[in-house]
């Protein structure tokens, strides 16, 4: 399984973010994470994608608070731990970039997560 790092600096085709996703989103159905625990968390997430071209420093900083909610949930709920996990290391590698490039790795935070909550859902993640 490739590492969050190869995912966000490489893998220009994809393919490598989707098995991670289809592998991680197993796991969070194995873990019993619902779709609504996932949800509240995307709902904010795409919030952050709407401010990113207009207000940059703004999404970045709704980018960086994530971290903290998801150690919130992640101590009210220990399911949200490997979610946590992994979006906590895309993070900061969307953080590690500057200009263009930070961009893409938005892009391909949002791709991975997308991804995994699409994953949840065709595996049966609970409700």
């Amino acid at each position: 399984m490739s590492d969050i790092a190869t995912i966000m600096k490489s893998d220009p085709s994809g393919a490598e973010l989707v098995k991670f996703a289809e592998q991680t989103a197993d796991q969070l159905v194995h873990h019993n994470l619902t779709r609504a625990q996932i949800r509240n968390i995307f709902t904010e997430v795409r919030k952050i994608e709407a401010l990113w071209d207009n207000r940059h420093e703004d999404a970045l900083r709704r980018l960086n608070m994530l971290k903290p909610k998801l150690d919130y949930a992640t101590a009210r709920n220990n399911s949200v731990q490997l979610l946590r996990d992994v979006l906590g290391k895309a993070i900061d590698e969307v953080n590690a970039a500057e200009g263009g490039e930070r961009d893409k790795r938005f892009q391909k935070f949002m791709d991975l997560f997308e991804a995994i909550l699409a994953y949840h859902r065709a595996r049966g993640g609970r409700s």
